[in-house]
Parts: structure tokens; C-alpha cells; sequence
């Protein structure tokens, strides 16, 4: 498999089931790494998923590479800042640039919607901070949300909108005003 074949396209709530699949197997290594089986990735129902992909306040993109699920993001807004949640990468399949490619398709959907993307990540979790580094975001604040775990908030800032509509906004479409996401 190669990522020059992957296809980045719009996901809704039929998409759910190989989400959560491949979000559960692509977090199974952070709770490892923070010894926590119960963060919210891997405790988030179905039921969850789907609801999340049907939330108009935002957009979820999914990453498809031979006809197999390969990755996907979730994006709200709050404001004039896109909030991304949720990039995963199946295990076998990370390192070929497939969150690389999700993330600067969501900044794409993004321009003109939103002045700047906005992510947290655990402190522990260098493979995901170094992904974020590169892509230009920057740390902006740390949060100590438990014992074995504080969030690296990061933020970064968007160019303006283009005329023509990238072929990522065209898959993310577009929503009505957002409430802030949660957690």
C-alpha cells in the first residue's frame, strides 16, 4: 500500500463502525504509554461516533487507501478557530504521512471559515508532537487534566481564504455557525 493512493473524502455516520475501529486501535498505544485504558477515546460508544459525524457544527474527513480506512479527523468550531479532535492512523499504517495529509486537508476545509486550527496532545505522546511541530503548529499552554497526563495545547494560525474551493472543503462541505467542542 501507498499513501500516493489514498483518497481524503468527507465521513458521515455510515463510517462510524470502522472509525471507532481504527481510533481504538490507534489509541491502544497512548494508553499504554499513560498507563490508562479508559481515556476517552477508547470508552467512546458507537453510539458517540455516529453522533459526532452527524454534528452540523462540524466536519469529520476519513483517509481511504486501497479501499480500507486508513485514518481519520473530526473538526468543530468555536468561533473563528477550528477545533481538531480525534486524527487517528491505523497502527500498520503510520509513518507514510497519511495524519500528515489529514491535517493539512482539514486547514484547507478550514481557510476562510476559521483564522486559525487549534489541537492538544499528551505531553508523553513525541510522535504526535513532532507531527504537530512540523505541520507549524506551536505549543500555546500545558494542562494538567490528571496525575500521568497533561495536555499540550497548540495553535496554529491560518493564511487567508483562497477563491477557489480546495478539493478538501469541497469533501468537508459546510456547516452553520458551531458551539464550542467538547472534550
Amino acid at each position: 500500500m501507498s499513501d500516493a493512493t489514498a483518497d481524503i473524502v468527507r465521513a458521515g455516520p455510515p463510517d462510524a463502525g470502522e472509525i471507532l475501529t481504527v481510533q481504538r486501535a490507534a489509541y491502544l498505544t497512548e494508553a499504554q504509554l499513560y498507563g490508562d485504558p479508559f481515556i476517552p477515546p477508547l470508552v467512546e460508544s458507537l453510539d458517540q461516533v455516529r453522533a459526532a459525524l452527524r454534528d452540523a457544527g462540524g466536519f469529520a474527513l476519513k483517509a481511504v487507501l486501497d479501499g480500507r480506512l486508513a485514518g481519520a479527523v473530526r473538526v468543530r468550531f468555536n468561533d473563528r478557530t477550528c477545533l481538531i479532535g480525534r486524527l487517528v492512523v491505523a497502527p500498520d499504517l503510520q509513518g507514510r504521512g497519511i495524519g500528515g495529509r489529514l491535517l493539512r486537508a482539514v486547514e484547507d476545509a478550514a481557510a476562510g471559515r476559521a483564522d486559525a486550527c487549534a489541537l492538544f496532545t499528551g505531553h508523553l505522546s513525541d510522535g504526535n508532537l513532532r507531527l504537530y511541530r512540523r505541520a507549524g503548529y506551536r505549543e500555546t499552554r500545558r494542562e494538567r487534566v490528571a496525575a500521568h497526563l497533561t495536555h499540550v495545547h497548540m495553535r496554529k494560525p491560518l493564511g487567508a481564504a483562497t477563491a477557489e474551493p480546495s478539493e478538501a472543503s469541497e469533501a468537508a462541505g459546510t456547516a452553520g455557525t458551531a458551539e464550542p467542542a467538547g472534550a
